[in-house]
């Protein structure tokens, strides 16, 4: 299963072409995002690699949870989507 880090300068559309890929290959992908804006474009592009997928007669089931992660020796706590195909 593929992790996709996403910051708040993450490219929208770059990033769902990249969860549309990692779900062609593995049909689960994570993406892990700290921080109101980095979780504002982890869920655009979730959006659109929706529209990706339901072009090609699929769906999307995504589910949103807590990660906690470790950053420069700090524990940080930030969104994980689980988006399967």
């Amino acid at each position: 299963m593929e992790v996709l880090k996403v910051a708040a300068t993450s490219d929208t559309n770059a990033l769902a072409g990249a969860i549309a890929g990692a779900l062609e290959k593995d049909r689960v992908v994570e993406a892990h995002a700290i921080g109101a804006g980095a979780v504002n474009q982890a869920v655009k592009a979730i959006a659109i690699a929706r529209r990706f997928v339901e072009r090609q007669g699929s769906q999307l089931i995504v589910t949103p949870g807590f990660i906690d992660l470790e950053i420069n020796g700090e524990e940080k706590t930030g969104i994980r989507f689980i988006i399967e195909r």
